[in-house]
């Protein structure tokens, strides 16, 4: 689905059906990156029961033009095409960097917003001085290293990713191709450095509300488990551990499923 939002195309993924506005809504939100490709699974399955979904691409990432946002801007861009969409109330959903957008939008949208699951997720989301460097200097180590930091397993089966298929091959190559993708600067250097700016969670939790999941990868490295105490003294959220890394979507992907439509099931 395209929509035109600051005279640019905002792409987002429908789930494979058209989007009824009728439905509750979820709109997912890719991380560093990333695009709306890594929520095909959770995607397509709500879309299939009865939910409108939009699996949003940032602007510049993927189908989606216009300049990078830092995560405020990324979160007001995230709701007001919520807006254009012609959805009344959804449910948002975020990984990593996408969980502090997927807040913002939240605040933002005030009782538009049904629920909030911050996936994958920290505050402060601070990135080391060397990551960031790497980023500028070889940005293809850096992806290697991201990569080996995200995914805990070799191979996560059953379901999905279906066999032959590699979540640390598949992983790389989507960050490579939407890096390569985005011609107006180093899209590793600024997903990072948005994230480590980021500095918000006082403002714009009080304006939040929806209940508020965190869904955590208990063997996450780049956003570990301890690192969210500040999300739990501000937000008070239900808190939901699986046994994965950072990359949740491709380790445990039923799992998240499910706890994604526990928190579907609360909201409506």
């Amino acid at each position: 689905m395209k929509l035109q939002l600051d005279g640019h195309t905002a792409y987002a993924y429908t789930g494979g059906r058209p989007l009824d506005a009728s439905l509750p809504g979820v709109v997912f939100v890719h991380g560093a990156l990333h695009d709306h490709s890594v929520w095909i699974q959770q995607s397509r399955y709500l879309a299939h029961h009865g939910h409108a979904v939009l699996a949003v691409d940032l602007p510049g990432h993927g189908r989606s033009g216009g300049a990078l946002l830092g995560v405020e801007a990324a979160g007001d861009w995230v709701a007001r095409l919520v807006q254009a969409a012609g959805l009344a109330r959804v449910a948002l959903v975020g990984h990593s960097m996408g969980s502090l957008i997927a807040l913002e939008a939240a605040a933002r949208l005030g009782e538009r917003a049904s629920a909030l699951a911050m996936v994958g997720t920290a505050y402060p989301m601070k990135v080391s001085a060397a990551l960031l460097q790497l980023a500028l200097d070889d940005p293809l180590r850096g992806m290697k290293l991201v990569n080996q930091l995200s995914i805990s397993s070799h191979a996560s089966k059953p379901s999905h990713p279906g066999p032959g298929f590699s979540l640390h091959g598949g992983n790389l190559a989507l960050m490579r191709r939407t890096h390569a993708g985005h011609r107006g600067g180093n899209l590793f250097h600024a997903d990072f450095a948005a994230c480590d700016a980021y500095a918000g969670l006082a403002q714009a939790a009080p304006r939040v509300r929806c209940p508020v999941t965190l869904v955590l990868g208990a063997r996450d490295q780049m956003t570990p488990p301890k690192a969210t105490a500040p999300l739990l003294e501000a937000l008070k959220p239900r808190v939901v551990t699986l046994p994965s890394g950072h990359a949740l979507m491709g380790e445990v992907p039923d799992a998240l499923l499910d706890a994604l439509r526990e928190v579907l099931r609360a909201a409506h």
